[in-house]
């Protein structure tokens, strides 16, 4: 909590400092990390960066969010400079230089062990949340499901540039892909016909599912789980939305704008791309910078406190519309969302992920009598991913151990980077036409950055650049401009990373965006 303070005390200085008055400011509690995804596909393969009105333009890798920033602490604890969060550095818990199944805690036992541990001088560790957990996810990870042998050449979901890693371990019975990490985010409802379940990551599959919490046939003393312990930023996670009115949603904690209403219909992952891109040419709802999200901005949405079974709804907060479906079983249900993330298998990119805010059904096979049962197999949260095209009945029974249905058709949820709006003292006039201080990019950057903006009439104009205390560190323009678009590239070599403010002033009136330097 004390970075998190910080950082709130640094914002209010600067801003009496400039004597800003900020409307629609987001909250830095909840910023989302981006996935790490920088390669562009399409329906099966790698290919070059799309551009506006082609084909898949709109994924991904299109745009760069919150820029993963680590620092490691040299005691066995990483800070996440962008959350805010300090974790564990590893979940090998005996400290014998192996991750391996005798890492591995039950739910409870994971409980137990963050109330006793003392790491780094600190005794406020906890298990985190699946939200906190997921900030964690990149997804230049390498899903290796139905591989087997050598793990050589598998990449996990997490940066093991900064945490260590270790896949399922062999040598007990596990398979490689059994590295699901415990969270704290109990499932509402039930799964596999009757389980309680907790919401796990599988950081060597890329997936959150459900999984038991009590002892099972299969796992009589109860399922391990490697643990990755947390502390800080306690608000991490928790949305803060506003209706706007107007048929968009904003969540302050995050800092996105979503659309109320979905697309009310499915769609494959290419014609998905295709109608963000037509929303944005009828300047849908006012705005022209829609995205279909990524699968971590997605994610965000989720209300693991809400569930068909429970609250007969969506997991989504009530003040967004979802639409309903009749799922495989004829039941009424809600969708499966896509995302603009591709889910990379160690083939290809055939598959992209999707979050269930409806249960995530799968086809369970009996084993004696072969019948297939349909039930809510990991819970409505989960993420998983769908073939980017094709047809679904092609899958009667669906696919994996699980009978993950597949759908292909899933339906769309729009974003965008919500509106930050300023003026100066207790002026409250709306900016001049033409007035306008674009966000820098690349953002976070280093150590150069592009930062542009436009002016209607020719005038004196300041833009400067400040530090997070409000202190003046360097003044790119203080003169008289012509009229139109202006560009300038700032190089910040001689800064430190951190957050930093960078401010147009004219006529009385400004405008201020956040630089973020990461070195």
């Amino acid at each position: 909590m004390k970075s998190k303070h910080l950082m709130i005390v640094f914002s209010v200085i600067l801003l009496l400092s400039l004597r800003i008055n900020i409307s629609a400011q987001s909250n830095s509690a909840y910023p989302i990390v981006d996935t790490g995804q920088q390669t562009f596909y399409n329906n099966t393969n790698e290919i070059s960066a799309p551009s506006q009105g082609e084909l898949f333009y709109g994924q991904d890798a299109q745009f760069n969010g919150n820029q993963p920033s680590y620092t490691d602490n040299g005691d066995g604890t990483i800070t996440d400079n962008v959350t805010g969060l300090m974790w564990s550095q590893t979940p090998d818990l005996n400290n014998d230089g192996v991750i391996d199944a005798d890492d591995k805690l039950t739910y409870y036992d994971a409980i137990e062990a963050a109330e006793s541990l003392t790491l780094a001088g600190y005794n406020d560790w906890r298990i985190p949340s699946i939200k906190e957990l997921y900030s964690l996810m990149m997804f230049y990870g390498l899903d290796p499901s139905g591989y087997n042998g050598s793990t050589e050449g598998f990449v996990p979901f997490i940066n093991t540039q900064y945490f260590e890693f270790g896949y399922g371990d062999e040598s007990a019975g596990e398979r490689s892909i059994d590295a699901q990490f415990a969270t704290t985010s109990v499932y509402v409802g039930t799964v596999m016909g009757g389980q309680s379940a907790m919401f796990g990551l599988n950081l060597a599959d890329g997936r959150i599912k459900g999984y038991p919490i009590d002892p099972t046939p299969m796992d009589p003393d109860g399922k391990g789980y490697y643990v990755l312990f947390v502390r800080g930023n306690t608000d991490y996670g928790i949305n803060d939305f506003v209706n706007n009115n107007n048929g968009t949603i904003t969540d302050n904690a995050t800092g996105l704008m979503w659309t109320q209403n979905d697309s009310g219909e499915g769609m494959n992952w290419e014609d998905a791309l295709a109608w963000v891109q037509q929303k944005n040419n009828e300047n849908y709802l006012g705005h022209d910078d829609w995205r279909l999200p990524n699968i971590k901005e997605l994610q965000s949405l989720i209300d693991y406190t809400r569930c068909p079974q429970t609250t007969n709804s969506a997991a989504i907060d009530p003040l967004f519309n979802c639409s309903t479906i009749i799922d495989e079983g004829g039941d009424v249900n809600y969708p499966f969302y896509w995302s603009g993330t591709t889910h990379i298998n160690m083939v290809n990119g055939s598959n992209a992920a999707y979050a269930a805010f409806g249960e995530a059904l799968g086809f369970m096979q009996d084993p004696f009598g072969g019948n297939y049962t349909l039930m809510d197999v990991h819970g409505a949260g989960a993420q998983r991913s769908d073939p980017k095209t094709g047809d679904p009945d092609d899958y009667p029974y669906g696919h994996g151990p699980q009978g993950d249905v597949i759908r292909i058709y899933n339906y769309v949820r729009l974003v965008r980077d919500a509106d930050v709006q300023t003026s100066i003292g207790d002026n409250e006039s709306t900016l001049p036409d033409g007035f306008v201080l674009n966000q820098n990019y690349p953002n976070p950057f280093n150590p150069s950055t592009t930062i542009s903006f436009s002016i209607q009439e020719k005038d004196i104009v300041k833009l400067a650049v400040y530090d997070s205390l409000g202190r003046e560190v360097e003044v790119l323009i203080n003169n008289e401009v012509e009229s139109g678009f202006h560009s300038i590239n700032y190089n910040a070599e001689s800064l430190s990373s951190g957050v930093y403010y960078y401010s147009l002033t004219s006529g009385g009136l400004a405008q201020t965006k956040k630089l973020l330097l990461v070195k």
